[in-house]
């Protein structure tokens, strides 16, 4: 077990996948750079770790993932014409994405799954307890999950993976939990894990939602771990191993998660994410409500 007073400071994002749900649009753009109004996806997602105190982050990336580092990089000819016309506030928007965090970036080459995608890491990981963060998730900054992921994995160690309570119809979608309660009313035990499972041989209807603060045994178990469902080495085959002996990496904690959430890996949950976080936008929000309105009375 690693030792429970270890500061977290490492966040991975997997970012190597195809993105095939949005085609043609993610034909040359990489997924995680279509805009979430008027930021890309995967900013929001280093933004919640660095809000989290995780400012070292590594980025799993693949083939044609280029414009993400060049996101996360200075753009001096840019910046020199903004500060040339005056515009501060486009000025600092474009800075900001820049000084979120240390980036670090390393190809995952062969898509073998979310498993090997943790497993590319674990170089720069080490020994250290660590973050991972999936970019089709993206948590409202007011309901700061991560924080608290990483206030429980530094109370308890081992490992905190993240949990939402959906219908039992839809838990095949998700990996699923078996828990068991603690003293905390938001943490829970997890004693098993199950991916993807048919509503009838789910153990819970916790779904498993895309934050991970785990134990660097992790890596082992991963280095071991056979291809599961769909062909792939699954994160959630190498919990479940450490859910069930809790002498390799430390116990699993759940962490319940009852806030903001906005699902951008499908295109409807996309399009009502973007109309959600628009609303509520000061700058936006009054004129996009009125118009949203109109535009449902009429249709309807």
């Amino acid at each position: 077990m690693t030792d429970s007073h270890t500061r977290i400071t490492k966040a991975v994002i997997p970012a190597a996948g195809l993105g095939t749900r949005f085609l043609p649009a993610t034909k040359a753009t990489p997924k995680e750079m279509l805009p979430v109004v008027d930021k890309p996806a995967i900013q929001y997602v280093v933004e919640e770790a660095a809000s989290a105190g995780l400012d070292d982050v590594l980025m799993i990336t693949g083939r044609n993932k280029r414009p993400l580092e060049d996101h996360f990089d200075r753009n001096y000819e840019l910046e020199s014409a903004l500060q040339k016309k005056g515009d501060a506030g486009r000025l600092a928007k474009v800075q900001e994405s820049s000084d979120l965090a240390t980036m670090h970036y390393v190809r995952q080459g062969d898509p073998k799954g979310l498993g090997h995608a943790v497993l590319c890491a674990a170089p720069h990981v080490g020994d250290e307890p660590f973050a991972v963060l999936l970019g089709d998730d993206l948590i409202d900054p007011r309901d700061p999950l991560l924080a608290r992921m990483v206030e429980v994995q530094e109370r308890h160690g081992g490992s905190v993976i993240a949990l939402m309570e959906v219908e039992p119809s839809q838990i095949h979608l998700y990996g699923c939990a078996a828990v068991e309660p603690t003293g905390d009313g938001d943490v829970v035990k997890v004693t098993d894990l199950v991916e993807k499972p048919e509503p009838a041989d789910a153990p819970s209807n916790y779904a498993i939602i895309g934050r991970y603060v785990l134990d660097p045994h992790v890596f082992d178990i991963l280095r071991k771990t056979e291809p599961g469902r769909g062909g792939e080495i699954q994160l959630t085959d190498a919990l479940q191993q450490l859910a069930a002996d809790e002498k390799v990496g430390g116990p699993v904690h759940g962490v319940v998660f009852k806030g903001r959430r906005y699902d951008t890996g499908d295109r409807g949950d996309y399009l009502r994410a973007i109309v959600r976080l628009a609303c509520e936008r000061e700058d936006l929000g009054p004129d996009f409500r009125t118009w949203l309105r109109s535009y449902v009375t009429e249709e309807m």
